[in-house]
């Protein structure tokens, strides 16, 4: 069994900022566990950063922070962890593949996956010009013909939060869940176009610029940009409920809102995961704040094994 200073589950925004302000205090012996399969994997581009007029993609972003963290002397394992426990004071992490690694602390940062069809041409419009979080992207449709492609009322819901960046809307709910009557009639009072059918595929003729919808009958529904609500999303709580971690109704953690630890003592948790607004640039500042608190644990926890020596 191998030991560290502190364990990153998840080498994803939040995970690989924490591992960069932790490589940088120098004596901290870190290990980040990723899966490589995270959200931000598939975002072709993030508009809304500092520093990126232009936008950056999941991918680049997420291979600078691996160089940063790399050459700060931070360690990866590349595959799943499937076991967390509390031996003691030291947290034992397995990974795929039965090796254990323990560290007196931990940082949870294992995040959500969207729930979405397999349609040829989604995922490489995703980012681009389909897109997921009205906050950070409603922008991108504003007074654009603009579709949403959804199921039932999540659907119904993101195009009426949608209507107040552009009147040029479409739903289609693509599972053909039920739709609240009063939703519907929302939809209607605001011009918004509800069509009942599944999609077969998302257009895109050039690189990641969405065309249309083709639906299942053949059917073109053209649009310039477009979102997905589907609802369902996958929250990666299990690792935390191991351990005790409290989770909320919704499978996501409540931290403290300044060092952002969980009610576990010496388990943090940055991204999204946590219950908060899901951005890259929170996830960015939560792990930077676990990190500067898990180094003063550290800190604390190696002066106590000092004074007991």
């Amino acid at each position: 069994m191998k030991s560290y200073d502190t364990i990153i589950i998840g080498g994803g925004i939040a995970g690989l900022q924490a591992a960069i302000q932790l490589g940088r205090y120098s004596t901290i012996r870190t290990l980040v566990v990723d899966s490589g399969n995270g959200r931000s994997t598939l975002c072709r581009n993030y508009h809304n950063l500092l520093g990126f007029p232009d936008g950056i993609s999941g991918e680049e972003l997420r291979q600078r922070g691996q160089e940063t963290a790399s050459g700060l002397g931070i360690e990866f394992f590349w595959g799943r962890a499937v076991n967390a426990s509390n031996q003691g004071g030291e947290f034992q992490i397995t990974v795929e593949g039965g090796e254990v690694y323990q560290a007196p602390t931990l940082l949870l940062a294992t995040g959500v996956t969207d729930r979405f069809p397999e349609l040829p041409g989604l995922v490489p419009c995703l980012g681009s010009s389909i897109y997921i979080c009205p906050d950070c992207d409603g922008y991108e449709v504003q007074n654009r013909l603009t579709v949403v492609l959804g199921a039932g009322k999540a659907g119904a819901d993101m195009a009426v939060v949608l209507s107040d960046r552009t009147e040029r809307l479409i739903y289609i709910n693509h599972e053909m869940m039920e739709v609240p009557a009063i939703l519907l009639d929302k939809l209607r009072s605001k011009g918004i176009r509800y069509i009942e059918a599944a999609a077969a595929e998302v257009v895109c003729p050039s690189e990641g610029q969405l065309s249309g919808i083709r639906l299942e009958n053949g059917e073109l529904v053209e649009a310039e940009r477009g979102f997905i609500a589907f609802g369902g999303n996958h929250v990666h709580s299990g690792l935390a409920e191991q351990l005790g971690v409290e989770l909320i109704h919704n499978r996501h953690v409540v931290t403290d809102a300044r060092t952002k630890m969980t009610n576990i003592e010496n388990v943090w948790v940055a991204g999204d995961l946590g219950a908060h607004s899901e951005q890259a640039a929170v996830a960015m500042g939560e792990g930077l704040l676990s990190a500067i608190w898990i180094h003063k644990a550290l800190v604390k926890i190696k002066q106590k094994s000092a004074v007991s020596l």
